[in-house]
């Protein structure tokens, strides 16, 4: 009984050293020293002020900006803290309130606009932290966008497509805008 005893506390005593804090430590040390963008939150950083970051979508409100999918986080949108999605089913009526609620606020921020409502513009992601859009999500918010600027439709659409990101490895997911780095080329701009 002594012997097992004493086996398990030195196994745990071994892999609470190993696993607790050298692979840790190893892994966190090879990040930082290959990828140090990417494991430091890839923050975006203007004018020496911290703007947010390239992987967390960000609330954007005005009719001058571009804007993320909804966020499903609590208490406030985007709350990395609370990552999660509704998990509201399909056939959930309070989805498809949530979602005709989303479609008027967008019919009603640009009345003019007829064409078809993105469904990631009305639709939380999984994470309810998802920093991109779709490319007609992007096109679909051009003309409020445009109008709100001051802007031709023509300029903003070209900027939409120079911040348009391709598939990942070329073949996963699909081409996306990130929502910050577009709105921060837009006031560059102005």
């Amino acid at each position: 009984m002594r012997a097992q005893f004493r086996t398990s506390v030195i196994t745990l005593a071994l892999f609470t050293l190993l696993t607790g804090l050298i692979y840790p430590v190893a892994v966190t040390g090879i990040a930082q020293w290959i990828f140090p963008h990417q494991a430091n939150g890839s923050l975006v950083i203007r004018d020496n002020q911290l703007i947010g970051s390239d992987l967390i979508g960000q609330s954007f409100t005005a009719p001058k900006y571009f804007w993320s999918r909804p966020s499903a986080t609590a208490p406030y949108p985007y709350n990395a803290a609370a990552s999660s999605g509704s998990n509201l089913g399909p056939t959930n009526p309070a989805l498809e309130q949530a979602v005709q609620a989303r479609v008027n606020a967008l019919q009603a921020a640009d009345p003019e606009n007829r064409l078809p409502i993105p469904v990631d513009l009305v639709t939380s992601s999984a994470s309810g932290l998802d920093p991109h859009i779709s490319v007609a999500a992007a096109h679909y918010q051009v003309p409020r966008v445009a109008r709100a600027r001051n802007m031709s439709e023509e300029v903003v659409r070209r900027l939409v497509e120079q911040y348009t990101q391709d598939r990942q490895l070329g073949f996963l997911g699909e081409p996306r805008v990130n929502v910050l780095t577009l709105n921060m080329a837009l006031d560059g701009l102005q």
